[in-house]
């Protein structure tokens, strides 16, 4: 583990460059008057309310491992987010370290990727402020989770972070001047508000008066990309096919956490609902439970959709569901393991985020310090 740290560490001082003009992808910034070249950046994060579940591992974070060896990455753990809505300071605390514990266990390198903790950035703070001041509220009352959280938690009993989080989404992305963000078709709303808001701040800041302002960059905020993930990563709940497997459901057995024992895990699998239609098919719209558990199979199982048919189809759900139970503990076992090895050294855990919190601010200060001066603000010395 301290290798690992020590290499990771090597990395953040070789990383941090100058914030890439943004009106290239391909370009970075001039140090020292010579032109240098940067990966295609990545940015995405999970919340860390409660534990991390197989959604979030199988629609998110594996593809994250993937894409740290093609793209420049960096992958946060959101907190800021995590408390929109009322939550437990301990568990919270607990929690954020636990979820970038599983990013590493899960394959994330820290040698490869910039693994950091989202409040440990103040920039995100204050450009969410900034942009906060342009974005028309209009925008925001449009947004669908808005709409369906503040009308289950009583629209006037809500706080007003609940209503105004899409801007600290949109500065999360912005701030790196991310080329390319991982979406679901549920995240589709925010990264268009995010590429709405980064144009509005172009418009109303940018180009010749930016330049009369003295910044170094007249493009602001490059204008971020979706980057759609695999088709067959979306899974869903084990006790609805046609909801969305989430941490905020009332039932634990609607999901699979990453940490969850084998023995909960045969549980749940047990209990997982099912139909009465013979055998097993993957493309028949009355079967969204039998989509999902075969996705799930499919996913952790590495075998293609023809395999998985060509085993499992004339089986009866009483003869699948052990198979699926005894392939996610198989997958799980090794995350798990790496998890627990991660959470026996602290401080190194400790280091890790540290060194991505390092790499995070250097890029993130440098956009805000720019948009902080085309907007009319003075820009603070920094060591």
């Amino acid at each position: 583990m301290q290798s690992t740290v020590t290499a990771a560490l090597g990395r953040a001082a070789a990383a941090v460059e100058p914030a890439a003009e943004p009106a290239s992808s391909s370009s970075a910034g001039v140090a020292g008057g010579t032109a240098t070249e940067r990966r295609q950046r990545v940015l995405s994060g999970v919340q860390p309310t409660g534990s991390l579940h197989l959604g979030n591992y199988l629609g998110a974070i594996r593809n994250w491992v993937k894409l740290q060896e093609e793209y420049d990455t960096f992958f946060c753990v959101v907190d800021l987010h995590a408390i929109t809505l009322p939550h437990e300071p301990k568990e919270l605390l607990h929690s954020t370290h636990s979820s970038a514990a599983l990013y590493i266990a899960c394959g994330i390198d820290p040698a490869k990727a910039s693994i950091f903790v989202q409040s440990h950035v103040p920039a995100h703070a204050e450009l969410t402020w900034l942009l906060s001041c342009i974005t028309p509220i209009g925008w925001l009352r449009k947004m669908i989770q808005f709409k369906e959280k503040s009308k289950k938690a009583g629209a006037e009993e809500v706080g007003t972070g609940l209503l105004t989080y899409p801007v600290l989404m949109a500065a999360d992305i912005l701030l790196y001047q991310t080329d390319l963000v991982p979406v679901g078709e549920d995240q589709r709303q925010h990264l268009e508000l995010a590429r709405d808001v980064a144009e509005r701040a172009n418009y109303l800041f940018g180009g010749k008066k930016a330049k009369k302002m003295g910044c170094r960059h007249t493009r602001l905020l490059k204008v971020p990309e979706a980057l759609i993930p695999p088709a067959g990563a979306r899974v869903m709940s084990l006790q609805d096919g046609a909801s969305k497997m989430s941490k905020s459901a009332e039932s634990d057995l609607s999901r699979i956490n990453l940490l969850d024992p084998p023995d909960l895990i045969a549980q749940k699998i047990k209990r997982a609902k099912t139909d009465a239609f013979d055998g097993l098919e993957w493309d028949n719209p009355e079967r969204p439970e039998a989509k999902n558990l075969l996705t799930i199979y499919q996913c952790v199982s590495g075998m293609t959709r023809d395999e998985v048919l060509a085993e499992v189809s004339s089986m009866r759900w009483g003869d699948f569901k052990p198979r699926l139970t005894d392939a996610l503990i198989a997958h799980l076992e090794p995350i798990q393991a790496r998890y627990a090895e991660v959470m026996q050294d602290e401080g190194a855990l400790d280091a890790i985020l540290a060194q991505g919190a390092d790499a995070a601010n250097a890029q993130a200060n440098a956009t805000l310090d720019n948009v902080r001066k085309a907007m009319g603000f003075s820009v603070p010395l920094r060591r």
